[in-house]
């Protein structure tokens, strides 16, 4: 039974939009899979993605608050006390710009690595956090050593700031799961089922039919990376909402720190995307342009 040329546009349009929705899960789909393998997984890619955070001033200030209220706890200097507070926090600030500093906060987090990893993977009610006692530990040792008064006194002890509240953490697990299972296989699929779309559209039907199926891969692309942008700022308003106020600068530097990679995935999938429907469509004109229409499969 022949097909008839009007049922043939009608066919086209269909596989075009099946395609179109597939992309648009796949894409999200492999980064996010990806990113947890290739990322959140390892730890050397964990410390170097939270490594400049030692620079974020949010991060510099929480650090600095911290120690501050946990040293004036262990003392009781009466009308000096806001004096001394006000000196010590300054002290821990200035501190907080030093090489010394740049390396505790490594250590701190090739330690907490683990125990977010553990966090994501553990119980229901448990919040995700980052333990700051080995950065304390490293102002506390600088600080005697600079002979600044009470700085022995600063409890060097489990003080943990949240990254993700127990709630949503509760939300995001199974799906952290799901998709750390998957590991980088969902974005090898996709190349691999992306060259076949193309490769027996132009074998079966043609350069043009090839040309059309590349440009509804590359609008598939583009959908995909928008919808991944979305995710991840929806993600990022999500974790924020339940981290205490007093966390929730540095637990944004922390979110944004780690989803750098993400952002800048979705702007070469949009470029590569952007280039394969723009390249496709100027070479389906071209070649109306230098034969009849009838020339062209």
């Amino acid at each position: 039974m022949r097909t008839s040329p009007s049922a043939i546009p009608a066919t086209t349009t269909a596989l075009s939009a099946l395609l179109l929705v597939l992309l648009a899960v796949l894409v999200p789909l492999s980064a996010l899979s990806a990113w947890i393998d290739l990322e959140i997984d390892d730890t050397d890619r964990y410390v170097a993605a939270v490594s400049p955070l030692s620079s974020d001033p949010a991060v510099r200030s929480t650090v600095a608050d911290v120690v501050t209220e946990e040293a004036m706890r262990q003392v009781d200097l009466g009308p000096l006390q806001d004096t001394v507070r006000e000196f010590l926090h300054e002290t821990v600030r200035s501190f907080t710009t030093t090489e010394a500093f740049r390396n505790a906060w490594d250590t701190a987090n090739r330690t907490a690595h683990e125990a977010v990893a553990a966090a994501l993977d553990g119980d229901s009610g448990e919040a995700v956090t980052i333990d700051l006692a080995p950065v304390i530990d490293q102002v506390r040792q600088d600080l005697v050593r600079d002979g600044v008064p009470f700085a022995d006194r600063i409890p060097v002890e489990r003080t943990e700031i949240t990254v993700l509240g127990p709630g949503q953490a509760d939300d995001l697990r199974s799906s952290f799961r799901r998709l750390r299972s998957c590991s980088i296989w969902p974005a090898i699929a996709t190349l691999v089922f992306l060259v076949l779309v193309v490769g027996i559209a132009t074998v079966r039907r043609g350069l043009r039919a090839g040309l059309w199926a590349t440009a509804t891969v590359g609008a598939g692309f583009v959908l995909g990376a928008i919808l991944l942008r979305v995710l991840v700022a929806v993600g990022r308003s999500r974790v924020l909402d339940e981290v205490p106020a007093s966390d929730r600068d540095a637990a944004a530097a922390v979110v944004d720190a780690l989803t750098a990679s993400l952002r800048t995935t979705v702007w070469v999938v949009l470029a590569v995307g952007a280039a394969l429907l723009g390249g496709a469509v100027l070479a389906r004109v071209l070649l109306r342009s230098r034969r009849p229409a009838a020339d062209v499969r």
